[in-house]
């Protein structure tokens, strides 16, 4: 009889993965169909995100030069057939420069985000698990960060620690600490009082368990739509740091960097050396944007019941 009971259980478990594998694909189709049929232009812009995603990552194949190779014959060229975006004050291709700059911004902008949007986060679920006054001490603490415009704690924080890639992905996560911390407290409050936590707590789950198995779940959701949306000023901050000279130093290509340079090329700076760069940050910020709000129309629980 055990022997028959295990056959048919052994028998039984290798049609369960294609079902599972197909419900996984269902759900992953059905919302993509629903981020089409809510907002098509989130959807667009989410394609444009990813196309530049892949160019970043794809750097050393799709620049047709080396970003920081000089040619001296070729300063500051318009775009030809030679050069399709230009060349800066001493000859570099400005096409492969924009192509490189994209790694970096995006590099320091998730990372920075990740980082940032984590540590609130963890600190958020803390605050509104505990409250008392660890949780007022803390908002205070959030106020004081919050007091400060980003840029200028971020360029105070670069200047503090010095020039260097680590430095701006510090400087920049520090500035997406409070809101992480802010929005999540706020979910797990109005979360730790559900009848569900309110189970687990009644059958002795420990403050650790309800705080990170059945409380931080429900926070994903809010968790991505800060991440997404974030990412653009995470880019912004970045640039204007790399514009001021505080942010990742040369000869690294980056979109605030070659800003600085082509204003300090002259009195009128070239036209190509301004616009690329600069149309460059703003599709991308723009892309991100957007995506995050067809991420948060799509997770967010009163429109999730939309046809």
């Amino acid at each position: 009889m055990t022997t028959t009971t295990q056959d048919v259980r052994v028998s039984a478990e290798p049609p369960l993965l294609p079902g599972a594998q197909a419900s996984a694909q269902h759900r992953s189709s059905r919302a993509l169909k629903t981020l089409l049929r809510r907002s098509p232009l989130s959807a667009i812009w989410g394609l444009v995100a990813m196309a530049i995603v892949i160019t970043a990552i794809a750097a050393p194949v799709l620049a047709p030069n080396d970003p920081l190779k000089s040619n001296f014959r070729a300063m500051s060229k318009p775009p030809s057939a030679q050069n399709y975006f230009g060349t800066d004050q001493i000859g570099r291709d400005t096409l492969s420069r924009v192509i490189w700059g994209s790694r970096s911004s995006l590099t320091v902008g998730f990372f920075a985000v990740l980082l940032g949007t984590t540590l609130g986060a963890v600190w958020g679920l803390a605050c509104g698990f505990f409250g008392g006054r660890f949780d007022i001490a803390s908002q205070r603490a959030i106020e004081f960060m919050q007091s400060f415009p980003d840029l200028v704690l971020a360029m105070a924080i670069a200047m503090a620690l010095g020039a260097g890639t680590g430095t701006v992905i510090v400087a920049i996560a520090i500035t997406r600490i409070p809101f992480g911390g802010r929005v999540i407290r706020a979910v797990v409050q109005s979360l730790k009082e559900m009848p569900f936590v309110e189970a687990a707590r009644g059958l002795g789950a420990s403050n650790a368990r309800l705080m990170f198995r059945h409380i931080l779940p429900q926070c994903v959701a809010p968790f991505l739509i800060l991440a997404t949306t974030h990412l653009g000023v995470a880019i912004i901050i970045e640039a204007s740091l790399g514009f001021l000279g505080v942010g990742i130093p040369p000869p690294t290509p980056t979109w605030g960097n070659m800003l600085a340079d082509a204003l300090n090329s002259g009195l009128v700076p070239p036209w190509w050396l301004v616009l690329f760069p600069g149309l460059a940050i703003t599709i991308t910020v723009l892309a991100f944007n957007l995506l995050g709000d067809g991420i948060r129309d799509l997770l967010d629980p009163r429109l999730r019941g939309a046809v």
